[in-house]
């Protein structure tokens, strides 16, 4: 089958990929049901990539004719924070999307199995993401690759 798993891969994104991360980080917020802004988007994108706040994992595969050209299929974005009790880094795992047409080809459980890697790459005690109480094919993706729903502790938010 062309365009399976096999010619997905799977990059980590530097400041000059937040242009093509930008489309897919705005559908993404637009799932979320909040407007189109791609120059925001960009800006923001941008500006996590250059102060190094955060990490990008982009799933891209060979496109065009001579394959010449790569097309962005998906994207995780990833926040490092600190456990207390373990002593340790900990990462948050904020955003993961998929394009519709991507969809069912593996690219999510791809960019699942990267974020993994970085945990255990820079000696993390675990990561940890939160997804919509409707949001049940995401919640089903990640119970298949190992990730626990949390029952021991309330999560609280406190906006301002």
């Amino acid at each position: 089958m062309s365009g399976d798993v096999q010619t997905i891969e799977i990059v980590q994104a530097r400041v000059a990929d937040a242009e093509a991360v930008t489309p897919l980080f705005d559908a993404y917020r637009q799932f979320y049901k909040l407007p189109s802004n791609e120059e925001a988007a960009r800006r923001f994108l941008h500006a996590r990539l250059l102060k190094n706040e955060a990490v990008i994992f982009l799933a891209v595969e060979e496109a065009g004719a001579k394959r010449h050209t790569r097309k962005a299929l998906g994207f995780t974005l990833l926040y490092p924070s600190w456990s207390s009790l373990s002593m340790k880094p900990w990462w948050q795992l904020n955003d993961l999307y998929v394009v519709p047409e991507a969809r069912q080809r593996g690219v999510a459980r791809a960019l699942m199995e990267r974020t993994r890697r970085l945990a255990e790459e820079t000696g993390a005690s675990g990561l940890g993401l939160e997804t919509a109480k409707d949001n049940l094919p995401a919640q089903r993706l990640y119970e298949q690759v190992g990730w626990k729903h949390e029952e021991e502790f309330f999560h609280y938010e406190l906006h301002v």
